[in-house]
């Protein structure tokens, strides 16, 4: 089992978080990153460094991108996916608050298809003055370093649906990973893995619980074990109300927490955080 984290705060505000991450011996999947519920308009210079720590220290980073239940134009996820890879040089994207439903099949499929497609045309360039970009080596290099060559950009960009919930299994076929499980702990520890599941291996599958209690937490990781599920970020912070990765209310959009997006949970490092690492780490008894 690995970690994934849905999205801290911005990095003024979850400095601590933030550097943890990049802590030798953390076994991180991936990690998300969001700006202003989304990339924003301009690039971020604090977003900018923190992600370029990950990158160096090979930690994949994710740029979250809404897709508010299906119901944002097509246009406005391919901006958004544009500005993380063009600004950040994110390894991939979370596309969060995604359908679940057989109907929106095609619609997502074509998402997938732009996000990867607008991640392996994305140049190496300074961004937007910043004066960082990525190296071949996947480093990030201050002005006048070589990167790669001008045009060329990520053709395995790694792709997380965000659906909160299981979706209809045709869904595994569009992405890297699914996220079928995000919410409270008092509805993970009665929950049940969907029978198609099985037919995949567990790298295929996150959930993402708050309000883990302390004398939970192994408890927490049997139970994601048992599911199925290979990428896991658990945290004792209560949900709240769902907040998405940023200010918008998953209601805003008629979407619950079950649909995807998080509470702010997800927001800060759990109470129990070195806890939480060991029992998540290489070594762990499966």
């Amino acid at each position: 089992m690995r970690i994934g984290v849905p999205g801290y705060a911005h990095p003024l505000l979850a400095a601590a978080e933030w550097a943890e991450l990049t802590r030798p011996g953390i076994p991180l999947d991936w990690v998300v990153l969001t700006v202003a519920n989304g990339p924003g308009d301009r690039p971020d210079p604090h977003c900018l460094a923190a992600a370029g720590r990950l990158v160096n220290a090979g930690v994949r980073v994710l740029g979250r991108v809404d897709l508010a239940g299906g119901a944002r134009p097509l246009g406005e996820v391919v901006a958004d996916a544009d500005r993380y890879a063009q600004w950040y040089r994110v390894g991939g994207f979370l596309l969060d608050r995604c359908p679940a439903d057989p109907a929106a099949l095609e619609a997502v499929r074509l998402a997938v298809t732009a996000v990867r497609t607008v991640a392996e045309g994305a140049g190496t360039r300074a961004v937007g003055g910043c004066g960082r970009r990525r190296t071949g080596s996947g480093a990030w290099a201050g002005p006048g370093s070589t990167g790669r060559a001008a045009g060329t950009g990520n053709p395995d960009a790694y792709v997380v649906l965000g659906h909160g919930r299981h979706p209809h299994p045709a869904y595994a076929d569009l992405a890297d990973q699914l996220v079928t499980f995000s919410g409270p702990w008092a509805d993970y520890r009665w929950s049940q893995a969907a029978q198609w599941t099985a037919d995949h291996p567990p790298e295929r599958f996150a959930h993402f619980v708050h309000g883990v209690p302390r004398t939970h937490l192994e408890e927490a990781a049997r139970i994601a074990r048992w599911q199925g599920a290979a990428t896991v970020f658990f945290t004792d912070r209560p949900g709240g109300d769902p907040a998405g990765f940023g200010t918008t209310p998953p209601a805003a959009a008629g979407v619950s927490e079950a649909s995807g997006g998080h509470s702010g949970a997800f927001e800060s490092l759990p109470g129990y955080w070195d806890e939480f690492v060991s029992q998540i780490g290489p070594g762990v008894s499966e």
